[in-house]
């Protein structure tokens, strides 16, 4: 089992990091690289985690139970057997670890660990012994000042300080190439890190030999976090582009004496043409000069995974160029690549193969293989058993997160609200977020002294707000508040359920001022979830075909239900909203509309035409997450008829002369039939990745 790392193993990883970025001018030439015979072979392994996202255990806070499918316990499990494989290994992380569960939110927020503790997640990935890692969007959720304290780190930001002595911290070096201090011009943590190993290599005769090399790192973070961070990165930080960062530092890498060079990425595949401002930038990473390419933040599995019944290749995945992408064998423009999907679900492992040529090691890639491991590997059935070390290790945590999530919120709900057919029609997880975003906004409204918000008190405010727990993350992904409730027996409701109807704790509540027609193009956007239906196809029609974006499903509502729309899955993108209204009048291009939503969506994320922070004339003091809430609070009452019924939207019937399906959490269609959502008819098959699929008669 692991073994916990103290502090020496973080000086000394720390003084690696530090001295790497020195960078000198010539190449390594060690006396014992020197001595490695001509034509010596090493086999390395290189493993990935990506998008932990404070999923220590297999286990769900918000629903207080436990859940196999997820954690880094078991990841652990994975680790070790890939160790055992090939002990010339290196472990690396792939950014988003703090943030994620009510665990990263209990320990930042609500009882913040001072500079004396470690994060329950760094605690683990210390007793893994990780090599390194990157950074993440969500890093800075919780500001830059915990994150310097976390990461014990000084960002060189004015206005940022570290707390005095050593705080725990990563006993690994994290890197991050692309975000600068706006003060400083540096960036904020060392770009990259040279990382020395001891390998056993074969030679020409058959001995084994140890042998050293050099593996460097670099990382990568989207630039949207200046965005999606706005109220804790602005004025303090800027970021570059992905691809010019890595031109600038791979050069000095290899200067520095790196074998092999490893980009970590926190940024999905993406073949659109490069800009220095596109969010899922890796791809273009491949062409600067590294060996090996890990990447995350999209949640999704790459290369296609290799075990019995594994689930298929995302669309998204599927659609990228197959002269650029071999999305078989884990290839990127020839750089092996891998994405380890997300919560720990799986370990990305890409086998080198180097030989000592010339005077250095070089990468034989025909004998390369990459794999985005899961837990049912061996077989396609049976799971790895969860290490039982990572939970001792954070037993305190874990308990003290439990309690805090089982504090009462003091409101009580009659009916369950859950996620599972969102994308059927049901909106009793998303309707309770639209009224409390609208009581919020009219209030703001009405208090304001700003003339200017003043003068629109008289313009109708609406909401949006995505099932953010619809599947993204697998079946047990769905959000589920109070399952037993009824009118004769109400749910009393907990600390932990506001963030199971809205997962981001970091999203800040804002308004934006839009047009009908603004209004149009963003329902369109959101109706681009569905995949198009053609009425006379005989095969299986999945209706989703992807839950990769699902938080870009926004499901609009105003009081007293007065808005409604249409979606006509059979139409091509951009032609799907029909019949859209308000107060029983048809939408014209020049109403306006007060849309209450979240900063991610307000300054610009997931692309939707036209809202780019240009509208926004509300910017909150807070949090989504809070005013869900304190709204739960206000009401202390929550009941079907009035918080949960209130479906805004539904399809435009067709008769199809296949199946039609959605996925869904298996054993969930009693849920369906109380919600009275006939047109969700019967429950079939599971998919390899555990979901069922649940027949939709769009006729209905």
């Amino acid at each position: 089992m692991i073994k916990n790392i103290g502090r020496p193993a973080l000086a000394a990883m720390a003084a690696i990091s530090v001295a790497a970025c020195g960078g000198s001018s010539s190449p390594l030439t060690t006396p014992a690289a020197q001595q490695t015979p001509e034509g010596s072979v090493l086999k390395m392994a290189i493993l990935e985690t990506t998008d932990i996202h404070s999923n220590v255990l297999g286990y769900n806070y918000y629903a207080l139970t436990p859940d196999a499918t997820l954690g880094l316990d078991r990841t652990s499990t994975l680790i070790q057997g890939a160790r055992a494989e090939n002990p010339n290994n290196v472990l690396f992380d792939d950014g988003d670890v703090i943030q994620g569960t009510l665990l990263g939110d209990y320990q930042a927020q609500a009882t913040p660990v001072g500079c004396s503790g470690t994060l329950a997640v760094h605690k683990a990935m210390n007793a893994l012994k990780y090599d390194g890692g990157g950074i993440g969007n969500h890093e800075f959720n919780y500001g830059l000042g915990f994150l310097s304290q976390i990461t014990n780190a000084d960002f060189g930001v004015t206005g940022v300080a570290k707390p005095a002595g050593t705080c725990g911290a990563p006993a690994f070096p994290l890197v991050l190439s692309n975000v600068n201090s706006v003060a400083s011009q540096k960036p904020i943590f060392n770009p990259y890190a040279v990382i020395p190993k001891q390998f056993a290599a074969t030679t020409p005769d058959g001995k084994s030999i140890q042998v050293p090399l050099k593996v460097g790192i670099l990382g990568f973070v989207p630039p949207q976090i200046m965005d999606w961070d706005q109220k804790n990165l602005a004025g303090k930080v800027y970021v570059n582009g992905v691809q010019e960062s890595a031109n600038q530092y791979v050069p000095q890498l290899r200067s520095a004496g790196a074998d092999v060079v490893v980009a970590l990425s926190h940024g999905g595949l993406d073949a659109s043409p490069y800009s220095p401002k596109m969010e899922n930038g890796s791809l273009y990473l491949s062409t600067t000069g590294i060996d090996a390419l890990l990447v995350g933040h999209s949640h999704l599995i790459f290369p296609a995974p290799k075990e019995a019944k594994a689930p298929a290749l995302d669309p998204s995945l599927a659609a990228l160029p197959a002269n650029i992408v071999d999305s078989k064998n884990g290839f990127v423009n020839n750089v092996p690549t891998v994405m380890a999907q997300s919560w720990g679900r799986r370990l990305g492992i890409i086998q080198l193969t180097l030989k000592y040529s010339g005077g250095k090691w070089v990468i034989q890639k025909p004998l390369t293989t990459v794999e985005a491991r899961g837990f049912k590997y061996t077989d396609g059935v049976t799971s790895v058993a969860a290490d039982p070390a990572i939970a001792a290790l954070v037993d305190s945590e874990h308990k003290a997160t439990i309690a805090y999530a089982q504090q009462p919120l003091g409101t009580t709900t009659d009916f369950e609200m859950s996620s599972y057919f969102s994308l059927a029609g049901d909106v009793g997880a998303i309707q309770i977020v639209n009224q409390a975003q609208i009581d919020y906004v009219k209030n703001f409204i009405a208090n304001s002294t700003d003339a200017t918000l003043s003068s629109y008190k008289n313009i109708p405010v609406i909401s949006c707000s995505a099932p953010f727990k619809a599947g993204r993350n697998g079946p047990s992904d769905f959000t589920d508040v109070a399952p037993n409730a009824s009118k004769a027996s109400p749910f009393s409701l907990q600390v932990r359920n506001p963030g199971d109807l809205y997962l981001y704790s970091n999203n800040n509540l804002q308004a934006v001022k839009i047009k009908g027609s603004d209004l149009k193009n963003w329902l369109e956007t959101s109706a681009s979830q569905f995949g198009k239906i053609d009425p006379n196809a005989t095969a299986e029609q999945d209706l989703v075909p992807s839950y990769s974006t699902i938080y870009n499903y926004d499901v609009f509502y105003a009081e007293g239900n007065a808005m409604q729309y249409q979606i006509d899955v059979t139409q091509p993108v951009g032609s799907r909203i029909v019949n859209l209204t308000y107060q029983g009048k048809p939408v014209a291009a020049s109403d306006d509309f007060i849309v209450a939503t979240n900063d991610y969506r307000a300054g610009g994320g997931g692309n939707f035409p036209g809202i780019d922070g240009s509208k926004t004339i509300i910017k909150s003091p807070d949090a989504s997450q809070a005013v869900v809430s304190s709204y739960l609070q206000k009401l202390g009452k929550v009941t079907q008829a009035n918080n949960g019924s209130g479906q805004s939207w539904s399809f435009v019937k067709v008769a199809t002369k296949g199946p039609v399906i959605l996925r869904s959490t298996p054993g969930k269609l009693a849920v369906a039939q109380a919600l009275g959502l006939n047109r969700v008819t019967t429950e079939g098959a599971l998919d390899p990745s555990g979901f069922s699929k649940y027949a939709i008669d769009l006729s209905k």
